[in-house]
């Protein structure tokens, strides 16, 4: 069996998916009730709370963390160590890029801390490092009905965002491995905000203009999402990214053996969102 956290997010809802179609025992778990694939069981928990996640008859464990499990005192440790105690034999670990890239942000040093805690469980082990998510476009979703309009700052600074079911699909091949390791996860090119703002205007058919934010009015928006030290840390990944932050890994490729999904494969999928 295998337990799956932040199962109805971007990330965890097609893992679900891919795991139960692989022939695999999944339970999904989300903090609130949810719909899951058939033939998939789900269960309530709060993983601010490591004694609300039920590991019971688990071999394996997909271990997201919510926003507030990343903060200063979460103690997301106590879930790796529950694990253990449980007889899960594997923990695959969503962490961030920023953690080699960036590693003293406050809520870096956490997941670093996270990430060797794991390392020395005894368990076997993965984590995973992604990047920039596409899926961040769908902040972009309600003005770009409305008003046709994308809204960002740092309009030609690129990335090279990942689509989350990428990240999905590596996460999948890691929890049915037994290879210990670090996998890095990007697209498979760097793309601009303006660029995506192209992108989402061809698969609508119709022109979407590109508004440029200054920094101030970007984090006065990222502020309603998330604490200010984080809005910075955010930003200033999006207005001056490092050489590491712009690089294309071979991860996705090397694990899948098919590069990485482009923002227009992302797009596509998703363009009624846009509409």
């Amino acid at each position: 069996m295998i337990v799956v956290t932040g199962a109805t997010g971007n990330i965890g809802r097609p893992l679900t998916k891919a795991l139960a179609e692989a022939g695999e025992q999944v339970v999904a778990v989300s903090r609130h009730a949810a719909e899951v694939p058939a033939g998939v069981r789900h269960r309530v928990a709060d993983l601010a709370d490591p004694e609300s996640l039920d590991l019971e008859g688990a071999k394996a464990l997909f271990l997201l963390l919510s926003g507030d499990a990343h903060a200063v005192g979460a103690g997301p440790a106590a879930l790796v160590e529950r694990a253990a105690a449980h007889g899960v034999r594997r923990v695959v670990l969503l962490s961030s890029l920023g953690v080699r890239t960036r590693p003293f942000g406050t809520t870096r040093i956490e997941l670093r801390g996270l990430e060797d805690v794991l390392r020395e469980s005894g368990l076997d082990w993965a984590v995973l490092r992604p990047g920039g998510f596409a899926s961040n476009a769908l902040w972009w979703a309600e003005s770009v009905r409305t008003h046709r309009t994308v809204a960002a700052p740092f309009g030609d600074v690129g990335l090279p965002i990942i689509d989350p079911s990428d990240i999905a699909e590596v996460a999948a091949t890691a929890l049915l491995s037994d290879r210990n390791g670090v996998l890095e996860l990007t697209g498979p090119e760097v793309i601009t905000p303006r660029q995506q703002a192209e992108v989402i205007a061809d698969a609508l058919g119709e022109p979407v203009r590109f508004h440029e934010l200054t920094r101030a009015e970007a984090k006065a928006g990222l502020e309603q999402l998330m604490p200010g030290e984080l809005a910075d840390d955010t930003l200033d990944i999006l207005g001056a990214p490092t050489a590491d932050e712009v690089a294309v890994s071979p991860d996705v490729e090397r694990v899948l053996g098919r590069a990485p999904r482009t923002f227009a494969d992302w797009t596509a999928r998703h363009v009624e969102a846009f509409r």
